[in-house]
């Protein structure tokens, strides 16, 4: 009988390496980050591969004002009770049909949205685009040399081999596909 792959064990597995050889991603807490899969809705090339969804709103505030009333955010904990800050999903399979460079991009890119405060809110650039800077191009460009970078720095292949196949691959070699599924918290009054 084949053993089912832990998907969301095995993204955190490489979350955790990128956090550890990348200065850029030091300030996260990882601990704080659940991550998760959902299913996508259609298999397409388009749309969402992964999503990080903060638990805060700016400057790491529980509430906002939303329509005259304080809003929060729906709170969710690990297993020892810690308020997590941060949602990160995958959504499969759109996420494995990428290239692995794409695959690393995404993953880069969706740390890199972390608060350097990792407060709960998300990394804030000056002007309207204030999640992806002025320039998308020149955003994904950057993700994409530091998801390079790490790669070069070395992490074991047996961490990210997987990343280099399909969803189908991993179909094939475990039989099932296993993970946390973390509903999408909702904003509460």
């Amino acid at each position: 009988m084949k053993a089912p792959f832990d998907f969301t064990g095995r993204m955190r597995d490489i979350c955790a390496d990128m956090i550890a050889r990348l200065p850029e991603l030091a300030h996260i807490d990882l601990d704080r980050v659940v991550v998760g899969f959902r299913q996508a809705r259609k298999r397409v090339g388009h749309g969402l591969f992964a999503s990080l969804t903060p638990l805060r709103f700016a400057g790491g505030s529980p509430t906002t004002i939303r329509r005259g009333r304080p809003m929060g955010i729906q709170r969710i904990g690990d297993r020892q009770g810690r308020e997590m800050l941060y949602v990160l999903n995958f959504y499969l399979p759109r996420f494995m049909d990428q290239s692995f460079r794409e695959k690393l991009i995404t993953i880069v890119h969706e740390l890199w949205h972390i608060s350097p405060a990792c407060d709960g809110d998300i990394r804030r650039h000056t002007g309207r685009c204030f999640a992806h800077t002025g320039s998308q191009k020149q955003f994904d460009a950057e993700m994409d040399r530091l998801a390079q970078r790490w790669l070069s720095l070395g992490p074991p292949e047996d961490l990210w081999g997987f990343l280099t196949g399909g969803i189908e691959d991993l179909i094939a070699r475990h039989g099932r596909i296993v993970g946390a599924r973390v509903p999408q918290p909702r904003l509460v009054a």
